[in-house]
This record gives C-alpha cells, sequence and structure tokens, in this order.
C-alpha cells in the first residue's frame, strides 16, 4: 500500500483563507457525507472516481486533500485518483475525526456552501419573504399574483404550488418582466426550502423590477406545514421568447450587468477562456447556464451545461475545487452576469464571456464527461443473459451498481445491488450473496460496471461478466424486470435522503431541516472559512 503525504486542519484552513487551490474531497458516499463534514468539503464517492474526476477536477496538478472516516476510501481513492494522472494527492490528517479534533466546525446536509450563502444573503439583505398562509390567501383572492417556481423543471413536477410556473432560477430575471408585465402583480418566488426561494426574490430585487417581490417563507416545506396541498404533474413553463423583446431584454441586460460589476465580475473572450483552460498552473471551470434544452442544441467547445440557478444552489458539486477560476457563457447576456454576480459574493473568481456568436457554438448534445477506458473484461448480451439465468442450477450471479433508486424501481430478475465502494476486504457485502460459479456486472447504463468488474473478480477469484448496454439495454430488449427493494447486498446510503422524501415521520424531518438552515449562518461565523459577502 502505497503511502501519501498528510496535510493537516490548519494546512487546509490556511490554503481556504488564503484563497489557494485546493480540492477537499468527502469521498464516502453521499448520506455519511450528509451527516457531517467540513463546509467546503465537496462530496465525490469513491465509487464514482472514474466517471467523474476529470470533468470535476480538470486540472491533474490541483493540490487534492481526501478524507473519509477511517473507513479506508481514502486511502484508496488516492491510489485511483494517482492512477488518472493526479499528481498532488494528499490525505486529510485523522481523516473527520481529525478535523472535529482540531476545532474543525462540521456541518450537515448536502450543498451546505450554497445553502449557507442564501442564509446568508437574507441575514444581510433582509429579504422580503411572505408565508404559506399567507401567499395561499394571496392565491385565493382577487388580488393579481403570479408564483415562480426556481427550481429544476423535474422537481417542479414531482411537486408545486398550485397555479405556479416553473422558472428554473437564472431565468427569473430574463423572463419575470414577461410573466408579470402588470407592476403592481406580485411576484412570489418558491423552491422546496428556502435557498433558491430567497436568492430567486433576491435576484429579482437587485435587478429592479418594478413588481412587488417575496420569496416564499420555507418553500414546498413550509407550505406543507401549513397543511396546503400541493400540485402533482404539472408542466407549466415559461415560453422559451419570455422576456427577449427588445425592451424587456435591454432592461434585464442592464441591471445583470451593472450587478455583475458591483460584485467584481471580470470579462472574458471564448478564446481567452480556452487558453485558461489549457493552463496546467490554474483550475479553469467553463459553463454554460443556459437551460438544458439551449446547452444541447448547440453550445461551444469545453463548456459543461450549468443551468445558472443549479450552479449557484450546487456550487461544490460543479466546481469543487476551492480557489478556481469559473468563466460564465450564455447568448442573452442576462443569465450569466445574474449567475456570477451570486458566484463573485461566493467569494469565487469568476468571468463571464462577451460578444461570443452563434458560429462558436459548434458542438451539440448533452455533456460528454471524460473518463478513462476500463480494463478489457468479457461480455453478455442481454439476450445471452436471459436465456443463462432460465436454465437450471446456472449458479450466475447479478450485481447492480446503479443507484439504489434506480436498482429499486427496475432491475433484472434476482439481481442484487452492490457499493461499489464496498468491494474490498473489511465489507461483509458480497458475503450475503448466494453461492456463485461467475458474475455478472450491471448498472443502468453500462458506465460504472466496466470498473467495478476486475474489482469483484480479484476479490471472488470467479469469473466475472459485463452486461452489455447495461440495465437499460435489458429492457429495450423487452425482457422482465423486478421491483422493489428484496435484494440488496449494500446498505443504501448512496443518496442522502432529504426532508420531504418519504421519512417515518415527514412534520418532525421537515420542522428540524429548517431549524437547521436557520442556525448556518451562526455556524458560518464559527467555521470563519467563507468569504462571503453581499452586495
Amino acid at each position: 500500500m502505497k503511502s501519501f503525504p498528510l496535510r493537516s486542519y490548519q494546512d487546509v484552513r490556511d490554503a481556504l483563507l488564503a484563497r489557494r487551490e485546493i480540492a477537499l474531497l468527502d469521498v464516502r458516499e453521499e448520506d455519511p457525507h450528509a451527516q457531517s463534514h467540513p463546509l467546503f468539503a465537496a462530496n465525490l464517492p469513491l465509487g464514482k472516481i472514474e466517471l467523474e474526476a476529470w470533468t470535476r477536477l480538470p486540472r491533474r496538478g490541483v493540490p487534492i486533500v481526501l478524507l473519509d472516516n477511517g473507513e479506508g476510501f481514502a486511502q484508496r481513492a488516492a491510489e485511483k485518483l494517482e492512477a488518472l494522472g493526479y499528481t498532488d494527492v494528499s490525505l486529510l490528517e485523522g481523516g473527520l475525526a481529525g478535523w472535529v479534533r482540531a476545532g474543525g466546525e462540521v456541518f450537515r446536509d448536502v450543498n451546505v456552501p450554497s445553502k449557507a450563502f442564501g442564509e446568508f444573503v437574507e441575514s444581510e439583505r433582509h429579504t422580503p419573504s411572505l408565508s404559506a398562509e399567507a401567499v395561499g390567501s394571496l392565491l385565493a383572492s382577487d388580488e393579481r399574483v403570479v408564483v415562480l417556481d426556481a427550481r429544476r423543471y423535474d422537481e417542479y413536477q414531482t411537486m408545486n404550488i398550485p397555479g405556479s410556473v416553473s422558472v428554473p432560477g437564472a431565468e427569473l430575471v430574463l423572463r419575470a418582466r414577461a410573466l408579470s408585465p402588470d407592476p403592481t402583480t406580485r411576484v412570489i418566488v418558491n423552491c422546496a426550502g428556502r435557498t433558491r426561494s430567497i436568492i430567486g426574490a433576491q435576484s429579482l430585487v437587485n435587478a429592479g423590477l418594478p413588481n412587488p417581490v417575496a420569496a416564499l417563507r420555507n418553500g414546498t416545506i413550509g407550505w406543507t406545514l401549513a397543511g396546503q396541498t400541493l400540485e402533482h404533474g404539472s408542466a407549466r413553463q415559461f415560453e422559451p421568447q419570455a422576456g427577449r423583446d427588445d425592451a424587456s431584454l435591454a432592461q434585464s441586460h442592464e441591471a445583470a450587468r451593472a450587478l455583475a460589476g458591483r460584485a467584481g465580475v471580470r470579462r472574458t473572450t471564448l478564446e481567452e477562456a480556452a487558453r485558461w483552460a489549457a493552463d496546467a498552473s490554474r483550475t479553469t471551470y467553463r459553463f454554460d447556464v443556459r437551460t438544458p434544452a439551449e446547452y444541447e442544441h448547440a453550445h461551444a467547445p469545453g463548456f459543461q451545461g450549468a443551468p445558472g440557478g443549479q450552479l449557484v444552489q450546487e456550487t461544490e458539486m460543479f466546481a469543487p475545487v476551492r480557489g478556481a477560476r469559473v468563466v460564465l457563457y450564455d447568448d442573452d447576456g442576462v443569465r450569466a452576469n445574474m449567475t456570477a454576480s451570486w458566484l463573485a459574493q461566493m467569494n469565487i473568481d469568476v468571468s463571464v464571456v462577451d460578444e461570443a456568436r452563434t458560429a462558436d457554438l459548434t458542438e451539440t448534445g448533452s455533456w460528454r464527461a471524460p473518463k478513462p477506458t476500463p480494463a478489457s473484461i468479457a461480455s453478455i448480451t442481454p439476450e445471452a443473459l436471459a436465456v443463462r439465468l432460465a436454465e437450471a442450477g446456472n449458479d450466475t450471479v447479478v450485481l447492480d451498481f446503479t443507484s439504489s433508486a434506480n436498482h429499486l424501481k427496475a432491475h433484472i430478475p434476482g439481481a442484487w445491488w452492490a457499493l461499489r465502494s464496498h468491494l474490498a476486504p473489511g465489507f461483509d457485502d458480497l458475503r450475503a450473496l448466494p453461492d456463485a460459479k461467475r458474475y455478472v456486472v450491471t448498472c443502468m447504463t453500462n458506465a460504472l460496471a466496466p470498473f467495478a468488474a476486475p474489482e469483484i473478480a480479484a476479490l471472488t477469484g470467479k469469473p466475472v461478466e459485463v452486461l452489455e448496454g447495461g440495465t437499460a439495454a435489458w429492457q429495450r430488449a423487452g425482457l422482465p424486470v423486478e421491483r422493489g427493494d428484496a435484494q440488496l447486498a449494500s446498505p443504501r446510503i448512496d443518496r442522502y435522503r432529504r426532508p420531504y422524501e418519504g421519512t417515518d415521520n415527514a412534520r418532525e424531518a421537515m420542522n428540524a431541516y429548517l431549524e437547521w438552515e436557520y442556525g448556518l449562518v451562526a455556524q458560518l461565523g464559527r467555521d470563519g472559512t467563507h468569504g462571503f459577502f453581499v452586495i
């Protein structure tokens, strides 16, 4: 086992305060990460490193510090990252427990830097808000009211305030004038909890929308706790051209550009951003903050799709290197500038691309994450696997490494779900499986399975095959699937269950979540490394 350097709590803290580049990575699964971690520790689970590292850590020389809580994941992650070409990999001295012993503040939940920043903004700017009861009364009256849901469209479809319209975060300033042309119309911004409601409402206030604006206090959680009914499966969205008429666009652009300037946002070009990305001495992230549909239609080479509202909400997931440079692109001068104004206030060095042309958008489709080529291993087609599984005494065990949520929705009959991070001595997950002469490994899209297969072969000494095309190919072939959690070899810790998702005591969980959010500003003060400011 190779020995990696150790970096102390104080060393990491000094780097954060000095704004030197550092990627502090918690390589546990999402649920244990959400229970306790340092403020700027981004979650990059050990089992997904090959799929995500080259996108989330684009510079191979970036200083990386890995942490776990004594499980040995950090050591294994360090070995994987070194194999992927990273040259400055260290382990946090003492792991999470060492951080705590040294006096480091720890935080709960996910996307904590962004959520803490939202609370910081509200505490500084006193963002206007209305209770669920007040908004319900307004909607029941004859007063002009429009409710804009700032979450992703898929979140909106899951549950929404009755009558609301989906306008994801970065779209608000661009679209709100068209959606509320009468300046007497009251505009309410909501999300599931608090952060995107606060940032969305404050964005409209900052941009000078003439309408009265307020955040729905505590979002759909507050609405539910007030005993009010949500809609499900709604499809109301802004029109693509909303806010793009000359007068509205000019007003929104002028306001957004001015806000970006006040926050210290820099200006750049696509050419300069490409030179920055090639610089081996500094990490540069390039993001296209338009809608997913616009991004997939055409985008500039090297730019990852990151809708602006989600980039502000999940900053450490998109850009885990603290101290890195971020470049944003749009085609309207509103969304990138508004997003940049918030990132700059989060103490991020951010620039906006000016004067890009449609001709520069030469790539299409979704982001194609760069990843290494897995080791060559035998494969089997869905049809051949179906024949084998139907044979008596076939002694083949199918292992599914998709997300646990995907597995529960649909999996190959008899397949066992497992965490790739638990494929190591010291974990008993595979002992729960029936005896096998061979294994077939799958995941939903066959992205992760080829990387897990050699580890299973090494751990068990048995033949291993990869299912061609994964479970999705099995389904496309019209083969049967099962649902449910009857065959879980590993604990379902790959995803942190949010407080509004099926807990035993939903009201208690939601109230506890809101109390946690209220306490974030005090935690920021105790931690002292954030560097946030508000214009």
